[in-house]
């Protein structure tokens, strides 16, 4: 299997319930064509550089996951037929990016719980 790379630009008009549900179908369709989903990102509502299908904005999913290189094509045309996704890109990965990609996400992990640590010894000691 290899790692893959998709970002996915959604319809600007979704609610979060509706971007969550969004997630689980794209979700499904990579577990569909023999993958699964490593790391995934919301980049939230951002303004587009120039209009896609008519809208300005669109809601940003950057998600990191593993393939059959014989599915891409499978998983390609999915995101194309989905009503919500107005624009994709999906990129191979080498071994090597996606050890990055998963020690940064360690590495803020960790850091959130130290610093949810300090928090909890700050009231602690008022």
């Amino acid at each position: 299997m290899r790692n893959y790379q998709s970002v996915l630009i959604l319809k600007p008009d979704l609610d979060e319930a509706q971007v969550d549900q969004s997630v689980e179908t794209i979700t499904a369709m990579i577990q569909k064509f023999g993958g699964s989903v490593l790391k995934l990102d919301k980049w939230g509502k951002k303004r587009l550089a120039y209009r896609v299908k008519k809208s300005k904005f669109g809601f940003y999913l950057n998600i990191y996951h593993t393939c059959e290189q014989s599915g891409l094509a499978g998983l390609e045309k999915e995101y194309q037929l989905y009503d919500l996704v107005i624009k994709y890109l999906v990129i191979r990965l080498e071994q090597a990016d996606i050890d990055r990609v998963m020690t940064e996400k360690a590495e803020a992990s960790e850091t959130e719980e130290i610093e949810g640590e300090a928090q909890v010894a700050d009231t602690e000691d008022e």
